[in-house]
């Protein structure tokens, strides 16, 4: 096995590899899971403060 074989081998694993990430990312069972990941920016769910813990002494 000479490098060209091997680097059109190594091509078409790459382009294979590609081409699933691709349709796994544009799948429509994904569509609603990447929305949803994408709008937790903009949740107001806000974390409550504690105030006996605060890590301030008096």
């Amino acid at each position: 096995m000479d490098y060209g074989t091997l680097q059109g081998i190594l091509t078409i694993i790459v382009m294979v590899t590609f081409v699933g990430i691709f349709a796994w990312a544009y799948s429509s069972r994904r569509h609603k899971q990447f929305d949803e990941a994408a709008n937790l920016v903009f949740s107001d769910d806000e974390k409550p403060q504690d105030t006996k813990d605060s890590g301030e002494q008096k």
